[in-house]
Formats: structure tokens, sequence, C-alpha cells
């Protein structure tokens, strides 16, 4: 991990003199419960003609059916309603009469109370531009932003335990828009609330503007391990492995992420969505940038360093397998705080890497281990042997040496005897020979075998070769014969 750090001077003495409201977000809640989304049911398909449907009886839901469907059977919820829309309806027809259809598996709506409020699958911004993202906390509605739920859908909302309750800037919901508590609260008691919304959770509104130009803190600080639960449950609650070395974890990210992070201290001048803009148009749009997302927020500061209660955090996410383009782009951004600190409103500036791509670094890291224990080898070699030779206990003669009178010579072997090789051998046929204990006479029972010529032993003592300094040898039988005619 690298860690950088730029400072600059103070920014300019001239301040603004007054300070314009930032527009506040808006975060949209995805899913519904429509009568026509396949998702919503437990095939993933919409009933088909001739199936039978299936609503579940113990949940309180509101569906909303936009078109005409020909059903067998029709379960519907104890508490709950089916909006029908202009020209969808419900008909009777038999059993089976699709052929995608079978009797006896009924088309079963699937629980409306698995949506989840702190789910940051189930958000999407508003306004995002391309090659922007949000960390994880920040993807659930912040206390600044505007709440939208479709307003031409059926929708439920699970609002589960939590620390405290949850506040936001305003609620669009059925075709009005909620801005203080009492508006909020009297729509959370009616019928239509208590379809759209469960659970034990608060839910308020409060019209707090963003007033300052550097942005807000998200405030989803308490609520981070409930969004962080229901962010990693398909994946059963453990985060996926970073695929580099040295991973980072933000501030407000739920698991590590490979790139880099840019802190920036920054003074009372400092616009957000300027230096976001700024990043988009000067940085990010390069070829050599390509597959990076870029989220920029202000979060809070460590208790640690008192200069400042927020800074803003800029994190660089690569996407893609390569790395490095996060580190290259986080070193051109703290650059460009050397350069323009002054006008953008920023005091200083530090960031952090993540290593190298974990196939890389382990590829390198295996081949750099064999080459470092091959020299290892090869140093202990070249000392030890110079060692050994000077301590005795390693010595070599050269063929041409002499050998001095009465040294040993070997051992002797009586295999190879040579005074033996000069007795004749017995053939098959009989003949003076040495007797063998043990040994059995054939009988006419005995299996007849192709006789081989047995290789005969050179008779006499064989003679060194002319010039050898060798006194040790021993005669081969099987080319004793071809040394004998040579």
């Amino acid at each position: 991990m690298e860690l950088l750090c730029v400072r600059t001077g103070w920014p300019a003495r001239t301040l603004r003199s007054s300070l314009a409201l930032t527009q506040a977000a808006s975060k949209l809640w995805v899913p519904n419960t429509d009568f026509e989304v396949a998702a919503n049911w437990s095939q993933n398909r919409t009933p088909c003609e001739g199936g039978a449907v299936e609503f579940p009886a113990d949940k309180m839901l509101s569906v909303l059916v936009r078109e005409s469907h020909a059903v067998s059977d029709l379960l519907l919820p104890l508490d709950g309603e089916l909006v029908l829309a202009s020209g969808a309806g419900f008909g009777i027809s038999d059993a089976g009469s699709h052929w995608g259809c079978g009797a006896g598996n009924p088309a079963v709506f699937r629980d409306p109370d698995r949506f989840s409020w702190y789910d940051p699958h189930l958000w999407r911004p508003g306004d995002e531009a391309p090659g922007l993202f949000s960390v994880d906390a920040e993807r659930v509605p912040c206390r600044h932003d505007d709440v939208v739920f479709p307003p031409s859908a059926s929708f439920r909302v699970g609002l589960g335990p939590g620390a405290g309750p949850v506040r936001v800037r305003s609620i669009s919901a059925l075709g009005r828009t909620f801005t203080s508590d009492e508006d909020l609260a009297a729509f959370l008691a009616s019928r239509a609330g208590r379809l759209g919304f469960h659970g034990p959770g608060v839910l308020s509104v409060g019209p707090e503007d963003c007033a300052d130009p550097s942005g807000c803190v998200c405030g989803n600080a308490e609520a981070q391990p409930r969004i962080c639960a229901a962010l990693l449950q398909p994946l059963g609650g453990r985060c996926p492995q970073a695929a580099c070395h040295g991973a980072l974890r933000p501030q407000g990210q739920c698991c590590d992420l490979c790139g880099a992070v840019v802190l920036l201290t920054h003074g009372p001048s400092f616009d957000l969505e300027r230096y976001r803009a700024r990043i988009l148009s000067t940085f990010l749009g390069l070829p050599q940038y390509q597959g990076l997302q870029v989220a920029v927020s202000k979060v809070p500061r460590s208790p640690r360093l008192r200069e400042a209660d927020t800074e803003i955090q800029v994190v660089l996410a690569e996407m893609g397998p390569e790395t490095g383009g996060a580190g290259r782009l986080a070193r051109a951004l703290l650059a460009d705080v050397a350069e323009h600190g002054e006008a953008l409103g920023v005091l200083a500036a530090t960031m952090r890497e993540s290593g190298a791509h974990v196939g890389v670094g382990s590829a390198a890291g295996l081949a750099g281990g064999v080459a470092a224990s091959l020299l290892l080898a090869l140093l202990v070699l070249l000392v030890a042997l110079p060692l050994l030779r000077r301590a005795g206990r390693l010595r070599w003669r050269r063929r041409e040496e002499e050998v001095p009178a009465g040294a040993p010579l070997g051992f002797h072997n009586p295999v190879f005897d040579v005074a033996a090789s000069k007795e004749p051998v017995r053939g098959r046929e009989g003949g003076p020979g040495p007797s063998r204990a043990g040994t059995r006479r054939p009988t006419p029972l005995d299996p007849v075998t192709p006789q081989q010529p047995r290789p005969r032993l050179l008779s006499g003592t064989p003679k060194a070769a002319t010039g050898s300094t060798s006194h040790s040898y021993f005669v081969n039988p099987l080319f004793a014969g071809a040394e004998a005619e040579a």
C-alpha cells in the first residue's frame, strides 16, 4: 500500500458572499409487486393461460394488474388488494389449456416482505453520470435525499428495526410528496400506507437542505451494519475475496476493493459538485483511465485528526482485471491539487493505493522464489567446496597421478577372480570341473527347453592395456570370446 501526501497554500482570501443551495440527490426505489413482473413469481415467469394462481394467505400486499388473464384457480390473500388498470381483469379457463401449464403446479406469488429499505441493490440514483458510483452506505437514501417510489406501480418496503429512525428529505409515493412528519405519519397509518410499508422501523422526513457547497455527510454510518448485512445476504454474509494484494476499504464500503483512495482536506471555498465534474471532464475520459469508476463524497474525518471535522473522499475503483490505473489517476489528482489546489479550495491531499493483481503477484512471487533458491544454492556450493577441500574431507586425484606402492586397490571380488578364470569350465556334455552342491539332475518329467551355448570365460590372465596405470580389472564373460579372437 502506497501513501502520498500533498499540501497547498491557504485558499484565496476572497470567499463567496452567499452560499447557493446544492440540489438534493434523489434515490429511486426499483422493485415492485406488479402482476406482470416475472421475478415476482416462484417459477420466474408470469402465470400462463389456464394456470392456477396463488397469493400468500398471511401477507398484506397490493398488486397492480395491467392486462387481462385467464386462470383456472385464483387464491387471494386474507388482507390485500388487486388494483386493476384500465382494460385489466381475470377470466376463468380450463386447467391445462396452455401447453406450458401443468396440473397441480400453481404459480405462487413470492413473499412481498422480502424487500428491505436497507438493501443497496433495491435503490437507483436519479441522476448519476456514467463513470460515477456511490459507496455502499450511500447507495441507500441519505438524510438529505429525495426518495421516489414508482408512481405507476405497486410496491412494498420493509422497515426493519434499526438503531435510529430513517430520516430523509422527502418521500414521493402514490402521486403524493411528503415533506413533514405529520403528513407522512397520517399516510403510513392509512390502508394504502400499511400495504406499502411494514415493519417496526420509524420513517421520518424533514426539509433539511444541504446548504454547504462542499457537500454534506450522508448520515448512514449508524445504519451501515444493517446495510452491509442486507447487501451480503445473497453471499452468505461474507465478502468476496478481492482480486488484489493490500485491498482497501473506504468509509461507507462494506467489502474491500482494488484501486486507490484520495482524501482531500478542503477549505470553505471548495465546491463538491464542481470538483466531481472536473474529475469527469479532465481525467476520467482519458484512454489510460478507462475501466475506472469514481465516488466523491464528504465523510467524517478520523477523530485522531483535529484539523477539521470532515474531509472529501475520492474512491477510484478498478472494475476490470488490469490494475495500476487507479494509482496513476490518484497521483494525477495529487499533482492537480499541487498546481491548482488554491483555486479548487483544497488545502492538502493524501492517497492510498492497493497492490498488484493476485494472479500477477503470485506468478511473480513464485518466479522470484525459485530464482532466489537457485542463487542461494549456487552460493553455498561455491563457498562449501573450497572449505571441505582445505579441511581434507574432500579429495580427488587426476588420472595421470601414480598410485603409491602398497596402496589399496579396492576390494577382492570372488566372482571375477583371475585365478578362478584359469580353470576350465565344464560344458553341458560333461568334463572336468568343480561340482556344485545342491544341483538336481534333470528328470524325464522336466520340460525340455532349447539349449543355448554358454559363454566361455577367457582362460588365462588378461593383460592390461599398454600405457594404462590402472591396477584393477575384471573379465566380462560376454565379451571374453571376442577379446580372445582379437
